[in-house]
């Protein structure tokens, strides 16, 4: 090859676009296998109890209703009035995730989370169109469930979330969720005005971070809930 050759060669290495680095096959099998677990649940009702942790909101403990429906549905309904959680909440449907087509996944080493060795798995949506930018998956590679998971998306910031598992793990539905987010990112509801400070305020020694505890009491599963109910 002459070093004109050469030199036109190169050139057009540096004029290709950059591509994503191909999907590690190990890490798409092992997603593979944790979605037939959460596959399992098409909707389900469950009785939680609720506690909000977000230095801008004297929330009480309240009563909740959580309410899902195959893929991406989710609702939580405080029977006395109006939950103050960060819209990001759905995100504890671990779907939203596992329920991609187009993305790459590589392996990222192993974590201890809660005493259990899981592998790290990040994921990399390639579709302009989903809401999540990127996601890291702790994956109990035994039980295949989702010990812990970091979302980032588009308009609602970072969510890291851990979970405990127990009567219901043989489906991948957690016993305990513990969600921390960014002040910053949190929006009220529609509709909802409250004279708050959501961190874009300076404050010495205030905490930046919220955090919201979903504790499940009860599940009913795949009895066939209405779309009209996440309206």
């Amino acid at each position: 090859m002459t070093m004109k050759q050469v030199i036109i060669f190169l050139g057009l290495l540096l004029i290709q676009p950059i591509t994503a680095l191909a999907s590690d096959p190990e890490a798409v099998a092992l997603l593979g296998s944790v979605k037939k677990k959460y596959d399992l649940v098409s909707d389900y009702s469950a009785s939680a109890r609720l506690v909000t942790n977000v230095i801008f909101i004297k929330a009480p403990v309240s009563q909740v209703m959580v309410y899902y429906r195959k893929p991406d549905q989710l609702l939580v309904k405080n029977e006395k009035g109006i939950s103050f959680i960060p819209k990001g909440t759905v995100h504890i449907n671990m779907n939203n995730v596992l329920g991609l087509t187009n993305f790459e996944a590589v392996l990222a080493g192993n974590e201890v989370v809660d005493g259990v060795v899981c592998k790290v798995v990040k994921i990399f949506p390639l579709s302009e169109e989903e809401s999540i930018t990127r996601a890291t998956l702790y994956i109990d590679p035994d039980q295949l469930l989702v010990r812990r998971s970091v979302v980032s998306t588009k308009e609602n910031g970072t969510y890291s979330i851990r979970m405990k598992y127990g009567a219901y793990s043989w489906c991948g539905l957690p016993s305990v969720v513990d969600m921390e987010f960014n002040t910053r990112d949190y929006k009220l509801p529609k509709g909802t005005t409250l004279d708050y400070d959501n961190g874009t305020k300076k404050a010495t020694g205030l905490p930046q971070k919220g955090k919201v505890t979903i504790q499940y009491q009860r599940y009913t599963l795949n009895k066939g809930l209405p779309a009209s109910l996440f309206r």
